[in-house]
């Protein structure tokens, strides 16, 4: 997780650390100034020298794969340049694709800022689809689908994605009467976010003193939203968040949700909301699987083993990247078969092991480093497989170019406004004004 929420709201990195198995690392990155590596010439070593552009912690250095590709290919050298913010790193990125100048080999871009990529910049773009070694059919159709352009062309190749689920703690959940085994916790929403609220009324009932129900009004907003085919913008390109009858309707749905205290009053990635996290003040919270690198991060020692993940009542995704290549960078062959290489199943599979970023190679979901995942945080829970039938059942969203924007503006500057007194006909208004003032900028 390299953003605030990689596709819904306002860009800032965080700091997480997950375990899956042995030692499985995943999460957001450390705020902290840039990072660049070493000369492009390759110091002259006579090596060809690629260097990526990426924003917070892609993985792939960590996990090994520059060393491992650097082996198999002794005249490469890899270096990366790294903006910890993406929205630091991605206007830069505009800028210079704009003018030509001062991109890297490889470019990394955020899901959140992928369609306007590909409706604005494609033309400075390479096609990877026709880059030898990658293959359509191993990536899940609608990540594909989200860096493909009208005519045809691919100018991304997919990284990772955030399927959504629902992680628990099982020790509230029983202590407020409520299953604790995952599949009936599951069995509990199926289908529909409004049950989930039903649960959350069931729990707050009989709920420890001091807890919520569910973590944030954002997170809940956030994660009905992530299930929809069309939110803020439709296939045509036209804003109709206001207009949407599936955002008002998870909007209110989330307002009276937060109207009847079943949300704690936080707005997500906050130091008072990870203080939530830390003092076991809520039960539940949407969960992609990088979710759960935050949730260790962020947790006292005891918490291990004491939370777990149910399937999401409807599917959806939060989060995720791509890789792309610039026409006017010094080595186009080189840098396209290195991004080939990066995103190939058996490299993404390798990067979840290590990592923690679940991959968007539907071809690497029957490895054995995703179907025997397992994480100290949710003890025995199959978090790989989970997670892979989320991903394969997400609906292939419509990605808008401001999507961020409003995003933002509907949780932080909307439905928070709810738990602070505000009716939710107050709450949206002030999130529709602040939306349309920030699109109008």
């Amino acid at each position: 997780m390299r953003a605030r929420t990689r596709s819904g709201h306002k860009a800032i990195a965080l700091t997480a650390v997950a375990v899956l198995g042995a030692g499985l690392l995943a999460g957001c990155a450390d705020d902290g100034g840039d990072k660049s590596g070493s000369s492009p010439d390759g110091g002259g070593s006579g090596k060809t020298t690629i260097s990526l552009g990426l924003f917070g912690t892609f993985g792939f250095k960590e996990a090994g794969l520059y060393a491992e590709y650097e082996k198999l290919h002794p005249n490469i050298k890899i270096t990366e340049n790294v903006t910890e913010r993406n929205e630091n790193y991605y206007p830069a990125l505009v800028n210079h694709l704009t003018t030509g100048s001062g991109l890297q080999d490889i470019q990394g871009v955020e899901v959140g800022n992928i369609a306007e990529v590909v409706s604005t910049q494609a033309a400075k773009l390479t096609d990877l689809s026709k880059v030898s070694g990658v293959n359509k059919a191993d990536f899940l159709d609608w990540k594909w689908a989200q860096a493909t352009t009208k005519d045809g062309q691919t100018i991304g190749l997919g990284t990772d994605v955030g399927p959504m689920a629902v992680c628990y703690r099982k020790d509230l959940f029983q202590a407020a009467g409520l299953p604790t085994d995952r599949t009936e916790v599951g069995k509990l929403w199926s289908g529909d976010w409004s049950k989930l609220v039903s649960v959350g009324e069931r729990y707050q009932k009989k709920a420890p003193q001091g807890t919520t129900f569910w973590d944030s009004p954002g997170g809940l907003l956030n994660a009905v939203l992530s299930s929809e085919k069309e939110k803020f913008y439709d296939s045509s390109g036209k804003v109709i968040y206001k207009t949407n009858p599936a955002v008002k309707a998870a909007f209110d749905l989330t307002a009276d949700a937060a109207k009847k205290g079943l949300i704690g009053a936080q707005t997500q990635f906050q130091p008072t909301w990870d203080q939530t996290i830390a003092n076991v003040k809520f039960a539940a919270m949407a969960c992609p699987p990088w979710m759960l690198g935050y949730i260790k991060g962020k947790s006292k020692p005891d918490a291990k083993g004491k939370w777990d993940v149910a399937v999401a009542p409807k599917s959806g995704n939060w989060g995720g990247s791509f890789l792309t290549v610039p026409k006017s960078g010094k080595h186009v062959k080189e840098a396209q078969e290195l991004a080939a290489w990066l995103t190939a199943p058996a490299q993404q599979a390798k990067l979840f092991s290590v990592q923690g970023s679940f991959p968007s190679a539907q071809a690497a979901y029957s490895s054995p480093e995703v179907t025997g995942a397992k994480n100290e945080m949710t003890g025995d829970a199959p978090i790989g497989t989970i997670f892979a039938e989320a991903a394969k059942s997400s609906p292939v969203q419509v990605i808008g170019p401001k999507d961020q924007i409003i995003q933002q503006g509907l949780t932080d500057n909307g439905v928070i406004l709810v738990t602070k007194g505000k009716s939710a006909e107050e709450a949206w208004n002030t999130a529709t004004k602040t939306i349309d003032n920030n699109l109008e900028k």
